[in-house]
């Protein structure tokens, strides 16, 4: 089995191109097949400088390997389509000789003109104009060196048929299919030309992409006949919806993989919700490594119906994952987000990243929760006031007053170390836990909810910011009771 994943250069990576190039990646290794990377440049008025690189580091960030492609080679190399822009003509003159491909030489006006008549009758498709030009007149305007394309001649009568392993057999009558040019002006190729060249000439076996390519089957279908070669088994899978109606598209924000991982989405993660977005495993197991997807993966379980990106799903998995990570793990993705928020060099970074791992869904989340770190809000006393806690703000007066002295004494500030003093003051008053360490918590962030309680806000703040703190809350409730 060989498959191959071949987007054009022409930006970023949309989260649907990456879906498909992981079908396809997993179909290949299933079968211990080859997955192949090709680059479809032939549009070079959309090309995007940059592009390609930016196709190659989303694939190895993800794990995608490719066992052919433009830097790594192969047998049936290149694999980039600028490069093999001769032998796209050599196959176009194939078809003309055997009658089902043809030179168009209508010029743009032409083509308007005839299209303006047509449009009170419908929609203009080309009328085969130059299909019917004698050789004579062919040669003559060859010799004459006039600008032509190079269409592909359709039937005009009958059906063709086209097998999908997601949805079926797929007919369509031969009188709705316009001659499609193959070759353009510029003698680069079409996609829709250059593709099947390719794909043929690379041996593929098995083609993966979005069913918005079902409507152009038909005349892919009848290029493969044309030429006499094997059809590859196609795969069309459902396109990727910001709902019932709209298309992801760029401007939703998270459209591209470049989006979810500035974000701070794990690449793991991403790419275990992808294969989610549209198939369905057998079992009830939402969670995959590579290797597991690589097993579990089934054609079967491809939906027809489209795929809606849930944020909230993603949000999920990806939260799932984060909670898998080793703190060391966590930290190397955290800290840089800890820094957006934090400008202050004296915190104690590992022991933030502790209390964040499990409270956060993806990294971006993280600095909106450590606003408080480098600037201690104007709060309000009620925020003493606790039902649950059962505390007040004369009883939180009382606590702070009692834990100044105790913080004050601690020698090695650390953890372990506030934690045994706190708990022995607890202990010795004869509260409940929340009655002191509440306080603590409001005085040191000034917010209703914090990574972390008392103790490790304190740890991170260190011991000088503690204290201060404590003493601000102090001085605030005494001067608004």
């Amino acid at each position: 089995m060989r498959t191959r994943f071949a987007p054009s250069p022409t930006g970023y990576m949309h989260v649907g191109n990456l879906r498909t190039a992981l079908y396809a990646y997993l179909l290949a290794k299933q079968s211990n097949g080859s997955f192949v990377l090709r680059i479809e440049d032939t549009d070079q008025e959309r090309e995007v400088e940059g592009a390609t690189e930016v196709i190659c580091n989303t694939l190895k960030e993800a794990g995608l390997l490719w066992d052919e492609g433009p830097d790594v080679g192969g047998e049936y190399a290149p694999y980039i389509q600028s490069e093999r822009k001769d032998d796209y003509l050599v196959q176009a003159k194939t078809l003309i000789e055997n009658g089902t491909a043809y030179y168009c030489f209508c010029t743009k006006e032409e083509l308007e003109a005839r299209g303006k008549d047509a449009a009170v009758e419908g929609v203009f498709r080309y009328d085969g104009y130059c299909s019917h030009l004698s050789e004579e007149q062919i040669k003559e305007k060859l010799e004459a060196g006039t600008p032509y394309v190079v269409r592909q001649k359709m039937p005009k009568e009958g059906t063709t048929t086209f097998h999908d392993l997601v949805y079926g057999d797929i007919t369509v009558d031969n009188s709705e299919l316009e001659d499609q040019i193959l070759i353009k002006s510029d003698l680069m190729p079409t996609y829709n030309f250059a593709n099947v060249v390719d794909d043929h000439a690379m041996a593929i076996t098995h083609i993966i992409r979005g069913n918005e390519y079902l409507s152009s089957s038909p005349k892919y279908t009848l290029l493969y006949h044309d030429f006499g070669w094997d059809i590859p088994s196609y795969i069309h899978c459902p396109q990727v919806m910001r709902d019932h109606q709209h298309k992801l598209a760029k401007r939703d924000g998270d459209a591209s993989y470049q989006d979810l991982t500035a974000k701070g989405y794990l690449p793991s993660a991403i790419l275990n919700y992808l294969a989610l977005l549209g198939w369905a495993p057998k079992s009830e197991q939402e969670l995959f490594t590579l290797s597991e997807l690589v097993e579990a993966f089934d054609i079967a379980g491809i939906s027809k119906s489209p795929a809606i990106f849930d944020i909230n799903k993603l949000n999920y998995i990806n939260g799932e994952y984060i909670r898998r990570l080793s703190v060391e793990e966590f930290s190397h993705y955290a800290i840089p987000f800890i820094k957006q928020a934090v400008k202050r060099e004296d915190i104690d970074y590992m022991t933030c990243c502790e209390v964040l791992q499990p409270r956060c869904e993806y990294f971006s989340d993280i600095p909106p929760k450590l606003d408080f770190i480098d600037n201690l809000p104007n709060y309000s006393i009620e925020l003493y006031a606790n039902k649950k806690m059962k505390t007040t703000p004369i009883t939180s007066l009382a606590a702070l007053e009692s834990i100044l002295p105790v913080i004050e004494d601690i020698e090695d500030f650390t953890r372990d170390n506030l934690h045994t003093v706190l708990f022995r003051l607890i202990e010795e008053q004869q509260v409940k836990n929340g009655v002191i360490l509440f306080p603590l918590r409001v005085a040191l962030s000034g917010k209703e909810t914090t990574p972390g309680g008392g103790i490790e806000l304190a740890v991170i703040l260190g011991k000088d910011e503690t204290i201060n703190r404590i003493k601000k809350g102090v001085a605030k409730i005494t001067e608004n009771t």
